[in-house]
């Protein structure tokens, strides 16, 4: 997940900000001449993309962790240490969990008392700072690395609240606004639920009005207690409700804001676009199909049409991508890739974890949009 390191000034007004940073990965070195790009893993979501962006063959040049004996190889007593060393390894597995990417191969580089051709196991984490080299980059790769390192905020607002105040956050790459503050009147308890249900209707109004100026993606809403499972009752809106994301937080003030930013609902919520774009392309490609239209589903259907140039947009899953890898047969969907992008296709790597995702591998994992129906 990005990591947050906060601190909050107030910039008059009611407004305020923060030099919260949501670090995404860094590009430290691109060059394209020599197919090489360093890189900097800022987060476990990074390695999600590196899943997808590293290929067999590949060269990975960076710092890693090697056991090295010490002695004579026969000898039994001799010692064994982890040492640090710089190397360049071809890849020719990979493996990646959601904690974890292992890269192994054998390798290419290295320190004289480690054998060249000899394998290791290369394991990217957060900090980690690595080369990738590759004969040529596809333009689906280059868009990941660069979706990896912009901003992922979206439109995103935190409303952290209680039975007297609300205060209205909008999320920014360099931090959050606080965009303003209101105050309810519950003093005398005779007249607190009529209050109460007065306050409710001003903060969903107040949700409303930056739901249109902003056309929210998300809507976080925090609370201590049980204040926003009461709010929650009051809002009928539909299309405000299925944007509303529930987290917890101890205050209703800048430091509340700021520990709903490290809530785990929050990052969660910074994925939510991706998954969204994915979802979308899937059913756009389920539409065609309902229509026998512009598409083809399925491993040899999609390759035919691949290599008849009629690909406008291809969808394959990273579930299907795996399974190949994992068989060594991952040459078939590699070349797939690289024909639809030379015809100037798109490629779109959906994740199997999400409703579109499963939806594809329930037609073979891979799919495409058609440029003109082909004549079978």
């Amino acid at each position: 997940m990005p990591i947050l390191c906060i601190k909050c000034k107030s910039l008059g007004k009611g407004l305020y900000s923060s030099n919260q940073t949501i670090i995404n990965m860094k590009i430290i070195k691109q060059d394209l001449r020599h197919g090489e790009i360093t890189i900097k893993v800022e987060n476990q979501d990074d390695l999600w993309y590196l899943s997808h962006i590293i290929d067999v063959d590949d060269l990975i040049k960076g710092k890693t962790i090697r056991k090295i004996k010490i002695g004579n190889q026969e000898d039994r007593k001799s010692e064994v240490i982890k040492k640090s060393v710089f190397i360049k390894l071809q890849v020719e597995k990979s493996e990646f969990t959601e904690n974890s990417l292992r890269v192994s191969g054998k390798i290419k580089e290295g320190p004289e008392d480690i054998p060249l051709g000899s394998y290791h196991t290369f394991e990217f984490e957060e900090n980690t700072i690595a080369a990738i080299i590759k004969e040529s980059w596809l333009k689906f790769q280059l868009d990941k690395l660069k979706e990896a390192s912009q901003e992922k905020t979206g439109k995103i607002m935190i409303i952290v609240l209680d039975r007297e105040e609300a205060l209205f956050a909008l999320m920014q790459r360099d931090g959050f606004k606080l965009l303003t503050a209101l105050k309810g009147e519950v003093n005398k308890k005779s007249v607190e639920e009529k209050q109460k249900s007065s306050f409710y209707e001003e903060i969903i109004a107040q949700i409303k009005e930056y739901d249109e100026r902003y056309s929210l993606s998300k809507i976080i809403l925090a609370s201590p207690i049980f204040w926003k499972e009461e709010l929650i009752k009051e809002i009928k809106d539909a299309n405000i409700k299925k944007k509303i994301i529930q987290a917890t937080c101890s205050s209703v003030d800048n430091n509340g804001i700021n520990e709903v930013l490290k809530r785990p609902e929050t990052q969660e919520a910074l994925h939510q676009d991706r998954i969204a774009q994915e979802i979308n392309s899937v059913e756009e490609l389920l539409k065609e199909i309902s229509k026998n239209s512009l598409s083809v589903y399925g491993l040899k259907p999609t390759e035919e049409a691949v290599n008849a140039g009629a690909v406008k947009t291809l969808l394959v899953t990273d579930k299907l991508i795996k399974k190949h890898r994992e068989k060594e047969n991952y040459k078939q969907i590699d070349n797939m890739l690289k024909n639809t992008e030379s015809m100037k296709g798109n490629v779109i790597i959906i994740s199997s974890d999400h409703e579109g995702g499963r939806k594809l591998d329930g037609l073979g994992g891979i799919g495409a949009l058609l440029r003109y129906k082909l004549s079978y």
